[in-house]
């Protein structure tokens, strides 16, 4: 794995690019619904078109899809918390594992001693449970939470936190996501992008990816010098 003395730093976001969290969130969501008396139809897919493409894909999604709810619980927040304490229960049920390619990657990273952290809308509480299930996740030093910065994704604070706690002048900065928020986020910090999903996922289309590296998973990277960037 040579290709990573290409950079100096690197950054991850982490629910469905290190772990197998998506499913869960989702997961959450129709439960949520269906404390509320709804039953929440869409698949996964759709889900995931929802949650990457905007911050309030998902609030204006299900609002739309159920008007009596936005009318018994205007406040998204409210539901929100709902959604997040059942994830909670979830990911502490010990269901998660780690996405393709991460833990030799995370490995090799620490090997080579490069530094690395995480830039997550995960809440510390959410991360800890993870991290104990997942102990290669533990190699990672440096973790920015929902709770160290104002604005989530695709807003750059999130990485400009991480980058002014562990960066260094001159960094060759690399960082990976699996959306588009999370892409326009790195972006904004001044960090080279890389998109890490699925193949024919309809987010692929964007005109804004045009130009951004691109892999199906971590594990698909190849192995050659200095491939990104």
């Amino acid at each position: 794995m040579q290709w990573i003395h290409t950079f100096s730093l690197y950054l991850f976001d982490f629910d469905g690019l290190l772990v197998n969290s998506e499913h869960l969130h989702f997961a959450a969501y129709v439960e949520m619904c269906r404390r509320h008396g709804y039953t929440l139809s869409w698949d996964f897919y759709r889900f995931c078109l929802a949650a990457h493409y905007s911050s309030v894909g998902l609030r204006d999604g299900i609002f739309q899809e159920f008007p009596e709810l936005k009318a018994s619980v205007p406040a998204w927040d409210e539901l929100y918390m709902e959604k997040k304490a059942i994830y909670q229960e979830l990911i502490e049920s010990g269901k998660l594992e780690l996405m393709p390619g991460v833990e030799p990657l995370l490995n090799a990273l620490q090997q080579a001693d490069i530094r690395r952290g995480v830039a997550t809308n995960s809440t510390l509480a959410q991360v800890e449970a993870i991290k104990k299930q997942l102990p290669i996740l533990q190699s990672i030093p440096v973790w920015i939470t929902r709770e160290d910065y104002q604005k989530a994704k695709p807003e750059p604070d999130a990485y400009l936190t991480a980058i002014k706690r562990i960066g260094k002048e001159n960094d060759r900065m690399i960082g990976f996501e699996d959306s588009l928020r999370g892409i326009q986020a790195l972006k904004g910090a001044g960090v080279q992008p890389v998109l890490i999903c699925p193949d024919l996922h309809p987010q692929l289309d964007d005109p804004q990816l045009v130009d951004i590296p691109y892999f199906e998973s971590l594990e698909n990277i190849p192995e050659v010098s200095g491939p990104i960037g």
